[in-house]
C-alpha cells in the first residue's frame, strides 16, 4: 500500500480526571519532522507519543496538538457543605473590609472552586494519551492511504501514456533512421559536388558511394536512440512494479524520485539526439509526463 504524506487524525480519550484530545496533521517533507504542542500538565507524554508516532510514520512534517479538558465536578460536590462553608467564611472576611459587599448568588456558588482537588501524577497521563494517539494515528494512516492510492493512480496513468509514446517511437524508429541516413548522404553528396564541380576524377563512383554510406551510417548511429528507449521502458516497468506493489518497499517516495531522475535523463538524451521533429516532440511529451509524475511522487511517503 502506498501512503501519502498528507493526512489528518483526531481522537479523544475520556478519563475520570478529564478528556485528552489529540490532533495529528501531516504534510510532505523530506524527512520525518515531529512538532508537538501540548499543555504543561501533559509535557511528560511528549516522548512516549514521539516514539509511538515514529514507529508508524517515516516521512512528513507532522504537527501533533494535545489538549486537556479537566472533568467537571458533580453539582453535589460544587454545593457541598465544605464549599458553602468556605464561601461563607471568605465572604465574612471580605465583609470586614468592604461593608457594602453583596453576598454571593447561587450562580456564584456553583462556579466556586472546590477547596479539595484531586492530585494527579504526570505519569498517569501517559497511558490515556497513548490511547488517544493510537486512535488519531489510525485515522491519519487511513487518510494517507486513500490519498496515496489516488496519487498512485495518477502516476500509473501517466506511466501508461509514457509507455505508449515510447513504443510508438520505437515502432517508427527504423524508418526515421533510414530517412535520416538518406538525408545525410544527400547533403554529403551535394557538399562534395560543390567542392568538385567538374566531377570526381580521382575517386570512383563505387568508392564515393561507399564513403557516403559510411558517413551517413556513422551519423545515424549518433542519433540512434534504441538503447535510450530500452532503458526508458525498463524504468517504466520498474515504476509500475513500485506503484502496484509499493507496500514491500521502504522509503518509496525516495525510490520514485531517483527513478524519475533516471527517466528524465533518458528523455533529455532523446531530445539531444533528435534528428527529426517527431523525436523532438516525443522527448518533450515524455519530459512533461515525467514532471507530472515527479510532482505527485513528492507527496509519497
Amino acid at each position: 500500500m502506498i501512503y501519502s504524506m498528507t493526512g489528518f487524525g483526531l481522537a479523544e480519550n475520556r478519563t475520570e480526571f478529564g478528556t485528552i484530545t489529540i490532533e495529528i496533521r501531516s504534510v510532505n517533507s523530506r524527512y520525518l519532522d515531529l512538532q508537538f504542542r501540548l499543555p504543561d500538565e501533559l509535557r511528560m507524554t511528549e516522548q512516549p507519543l514521539r516514539e509511538l508516532i515514529s514507529k508508524t510514520l517515516k516521512r512528513g512534517k507532522v504537527d501533533v496538538r494535545v489538549s486537556f479538558t479537566p472533568a467537571e465536578p458533580e453539582s453535589t460536590e460544587r454545593l457541598s457543605a465544605a464549599v458553602v462553608s468556605e464561601a461563607a467564611a471568605t465572604f465574612a472576611k471580605l465583609k470586614t473590609h468592604i461593608p457594602d459587599l453583596t453576598a454571593p448568588t447561587f450562580a456564584d456558588l456553583l462556579s466556586w472552586p472546590t477547596s479539595v482537588r484531586t492530585h494527579i501524577e504526570p505519569i498517569q497521563w501517559v497511558a490515556p494519551a497513548l490511547q488517544a494517539c493510537e486512535a488519531a494515528l489510525k485515522q491519519t494512516q487511513e487518510t494517507r492511504a486513500r490519498e496515496g492510492y489516488r496519487l498512485a493512480q495518477v502516476m500509473l496513468e501517466a506511466a501508461t501514456q509514457a509507455a505508449q509514446i515510447s513504443t510508438e517511437l520505437g515502432t517508427h524508429l527504423p524508418v526515421l533512421l533510414q530517412n535520416q541516413r538518406d538525408k545525410s548522404a544527400q547533403k554529403l553528396r551535394d557538399s562534395l559536388e560543390q567542392v568538385f564541380p567538374d566531377g570526381f576524377s580521382q575517386i570512383s563512383g563505387e568508392e564515393l558511394s561507399t564513403r557516403l554510406a559510411t558517413e551517413a551510417s556513422l551519423f545515424a548511429l549518433r542519433v540512434d536512440v534504441t538503447e535510450e528507449l530500452d532503458r526508458l521502458n525498463s524504468h517504466i516497468q520498474e515504476l509500475n512494479h513500485l506503484l502496484i506493489d509499493g507496500s514491500k518497499n521502504q522509503s518509496l517516495g525516495k525510490r520514485l524520485d531517483f527513478l524519475f531522475q533516471e527517466m528524465n535523463r533518458e528523455a533529455n538524451t532523446l531530445g539531444s539526439k533528435s534528428g527529426h521533429l517527431n523525436m523532438t516532440r516525443t522527448a518533450i511529451d515524455l519530459k512533461l509526463l515525467i514532471d507530472q509524475m515527479r510532482e505527485q511522487a513528492m507527496n509519497v511517503e
